[in-house]
């Protein structure tokens, strides 16, 4: 256990910061932080927001032995299944990767978990692939989660070409989520026979501002079972699982494109990535782009010099292109 996220309330915030000022801490400034501390072994950062972020190979001794009995005054590391039965329910966990960056696939991927598979993975680091820094980790995990027995898993990568026709059909990047989302569960459910139990429900993030967006996509047998969206869906293991599957194909075919172009293709949609796109456009031509890029961002309209159009009013739940 390298990391560790919790919710104080002021009071336990302020018996928290006096433990971090007075045995051995070196305090640093963070962003957005009221109080962070460094030990050899692990850091502590409580934020404004009312957040903590544990870090480091210590979490697990500093949460059992020091956050808990201290601050807390519950012991629930270890205890999660018994104060919470729903976490080792049978379920489907369904992330995506790819969506907010301008070259290369959006990939959705979808796993089945089950109180065995749970258990097998509880000491594993398996965790949200944004918070896992490198693309070797990504990997590993992959591996693990796909070797792990009585884990189901499906990945849909929906390739540049394929996402640029169906973002112009559509009209919405939400739609097209949504139909990768029930495309995967819909994949995962033709091999339910695979699955003991069977799942009770679906998890996945709501990046939609209406739910009815995802329910409307579900295929015929995606209907059978019960779909949760929410908010932070990723801090569910089944969820972290599909992220990180999700994440290790996108890395994957965007390797593929650096090899088969010659050239790198930076993640995100920043500065660097405009001048790589430049770049591409410059070897291969304007009519190549859709082949590695995401033509609804507004990179593409600035690297081949097209008049960008409105901006809309962002809301929750809208996502617009880089």
């Amino acid at each position: 256990m390298t990391s560790y996220t919790a919710k104080l309330t002021p009071e336990q915030a302020v018996t928290l910061e006096a433990i971090v000022r007075d045995r051995g801490y070196a305090l640093r400034e963070v962003p957005y932080a009221r109080f962070s501390g460094v030990k050899p072994d692990h850091n502590v950062t409580f934020y404004e927001s009312g957040k903590l972020v544990v870090q480091g190979k210590g979490t697990k001794e500093f949460v059992e032995f020091t956050l808990e009995p201290e601050v807390v005054g519950v012991a629930k590391l270890g205890y999660e299944a018994v104060l919470n039965p729903e976490l080792l329910h049978p379920r489907l966990g369904v992330d995506e990767s790819g969506k907010g960056d301008f070259f290369g696939p959006l990939c959705i991927a979808g796993v089945y978990v089950n109180a065995a598979v749970i258990r097998a993975w509880q000491d594993s680091g398996i965790r949200d692939s944004k918070s896992i820094g490198s693309d070797a980790q990504i990997a590993k995990f992959a591996e693990l989660i796909r070797d792990t027995p009585g884990c189901v898993t499906s990945v849909v990568p929906i390739g540049c070409e394929a996402y640029n026709r169906m973002h112009k059909t559509t009209g919405s990047v939400n739609r097209v989520l949504a139909w990768g989302h029930a495309r995967v569960i819909e994949n995962l459910m033709l091999h339910r026979d695979q699955m003991n139990p069977p799942p009770i429900r679906a998890i996945s993030d709501q990046f939609a501002q209406d739910k009815a967006t995802v329910a409307k996509a579900l295929m015929s047998l995606g209907r059978e079972i019960e779909l949760v969206q929410r908010h932070k869906a990723e801090e569910d293991i089944a969820v972290a699982a599909a992220s990180i599957l999700a994440r290790h194909e996108f890395v994957t075919r965007l390797k593929a494109l650096e090899k088969q172009f010659g050239l790198k293709l930076p993640k995100g949609a920043s500065a660097a990535v405009e001048t790589a796109a430049k770049e591409f456009v410059a070897k291969h031509g304007a009519e190549a782009l859709p082949k590695v890029a995401k033509m609804h961002f507004r990179t593409s309209y600035r690297v081949l010099g097209l008049e960008e159009p409105p901006k809309t009013e962002w809301r929750k739940g809208k996502p617009t292109g880089g």
